[in-house]
């Protein structure tokens, strides 16, 4: 099994770097395949504009292999070429957008089957805002202002974003209608799994942690379990 990577936004303007630099630690090294998905970003015909960002990003900090794929939409979601490059990749970075296209567009797709066989093969799966949000068994869709299924990488729990700008308004009311673990995770930061439910935030800012009723916050290097 490999690692999660759960980012809070703001990727690719120098801010992520701790946690990415991180990511490409544990999958191997500078010289290993990555591999960005985009799509969270094809509603509004940014995901090339978006993808590119995220191949400079990478290669600034050292990575030899960078690639963003052409996964826009449910057909290439299911594209046999894309579904092979995401299976080989071992750093798999989906970024920010729109979180219900992302999740509607890879649930139950040849690429998403993909993507957890490379993790489980030892990849690094990183999602950041929208990407990290579908990661959990649920997510916020903030544009139809329900809770929905996720790709179900971490269990009962629900990630709020951008926790130290905007995604902490969000937490007062789902705790009306969830038993989740509400996961706040400010810009800046990360939360890296060890492959056993221990996870460590990387990064600037907090992790804040909704459930039994209880806020815990963690700062970065201190570990917590799920």
């Amino acid at each position: 099994m490999g690692y999660l990577l759960l980012e809070g936004g703001a990727e690719f303007g120098g801010r992520m770097r701790d946690p990415d630099l991180k990511a490409i630690e544990l999958a191997g090294g500078l010289e290993v395949p990555v591999r960005i998905i985009p799509t969270a970003a094809a509603p509004d015909n940014n995901h090339q504009r978006a993808g590119n960002n995220g191949v400079r990003w990478f290669q600034s900090l050292g990575a030899k292999d960078v690639l963003s794929l052409h996964l826009i939409d449910r057909v290439s979601a299911n594209d046999g070429g894309i579904a092979k490059s995401l299976r080989d990749a071992r750093l798999i970075y989906m970024l920010g957008g729109f979180t219900g296209y992302l999740g509607e567009t890879l649930k139950e797709s040849t690429a998403w089957e993909a993507v957890r066989e490379a993790w489980h093969n030892g990849a690094v799966v990183v999602g950041s805002s929208a990407g990290a949000m579908v990661m959990c068994e649920f997510y916020y869709d903030p544009s139809r202002r329900q809770i929905r299924d996720g790709l179900n990488l971490v269990r009962n729990s629900i990630v709020l974003p951008h926790h130290n700008t905007f995604g902490k308004s969000w937490a007062a009311r789902l705790l009306e209608i969830t038993q989740a673990t509400l996961i706040g995770i400010d810009e800046q930061t990360g939360m890296i799994d060890d492959g056993t439910q221990t996870w460590t935030g990387h990064g600037a800012g907090n992790v804040t942690l909704y459930r039994n009723r209880q806020v815990e916050t963690y700062q970065a290097g201190k570990p917590f379990s799920m």
